[in-house]
């Protein structure tokens, strides 16, 4: 299946900045640009293998370089893009070998991430069961509308939630990355796939496990439910013929 046409970078990043926002600190201006280029690249504006350069980003969010190349650094890190001197920024993607790789990453960390919040105190966990119960039932909803952008978004939080209340910042940051990384798949991918009927039971089988504080249903509940994920996305990646996503 062929890609959309690249777009212009000027269609791509927020508006420039405005005078109010002129006198922003440096360390904001490059949490700025961060954001921007960084959901550029989620949203698939920005396509795996495409070259940003530097000074035309910096142009078009309105600031100096130097916000625009801290901001380069961090999402090198992050493994969405190569720095290239003198060309930019390479978007990076994954491989059909690398995405699997990555599910793989995020079962083992999201299955250890309900563990942990399945074994706190109840009005703790409980707390939290109510919160991930309320986004399974935006998630029904919004498929019942026929919703898949607004689907996805209580999908994510739904994951984001999971994890950040295990109590284990660095597991944390470890899934933030490797899901920004198997953003692009699973977007690019959604209405090519069947509906996503079987998620929202998946996560009302993880709520139940967090409820009655059971440690090992919640790990393979939360496993499992990734692993259906990559086993609905990953054969479409490859029968479209996809290198890079």
């Amino acid at each position: 299946m062929p890609r959309p046409s690249q777009p212009s970078p000027a269609s791509l990043l927020s508006p420039r900045l405005g005078p109010s926002q002129q006198g922003t600190p440096e360390a904001g201006l490059a949490d700025a640009a961060y954001a921007a280029i960084k959901e550029a690249i989620r949203s698939n504006r920005f396509e795996p293998g495409y070259h940003a350069g530097e000074v035309e980003i910096a142009r078009q969010l309105g600031m100096s370089r130097t916000p625009v190349h801290q901001a380069m650094a961090r999402l090198q890190e992050e493994g969405l893009v190569r720095i290239q001197p003198k060309r930019g920024i390479l978007i990076c993607g994954l491989s059909p070998a690398e995405l699997a790789d990555a599910y793989e990453i995020v079962v083992a960390l999201e299955g250890a991430a309900a563990e942990r919040l399945a074994g706190q105190p109840a009005g703790s966990r409980g707390a939290t069961a109510d919160a991930l119960a309320a986004l399974t039932d935006a998630m029904e909803t919004a498929l019942q509308d026929n919703d898949l952008a607004e689907w996805a978004a209580a999908d994510e939080k739904f994951h984001e939630t999971l994890v950040a209340a295990c109590g284990n910042a660095r597991l944390q940051r470890m899934a933030g990355t490797i899901e920004d990384q198997l953003h692009r798949a699973r977007m690019f991918t959604l209405k090519l796939r069947p509906l996503p009927v079987d998620s929202a039971g998946q996560h009302r089988t993880i709520v139940e496990a967090l409820r009655a504080g059971d440690t090992a249903a919640a790990r393979e509940a939360a496993a499992g439910h990734r692993r259906s994920a990559c086993a609905a996305i990953l054969p479409l990646v490859r029968k479209l013929g996809l290198s890079r996503l």
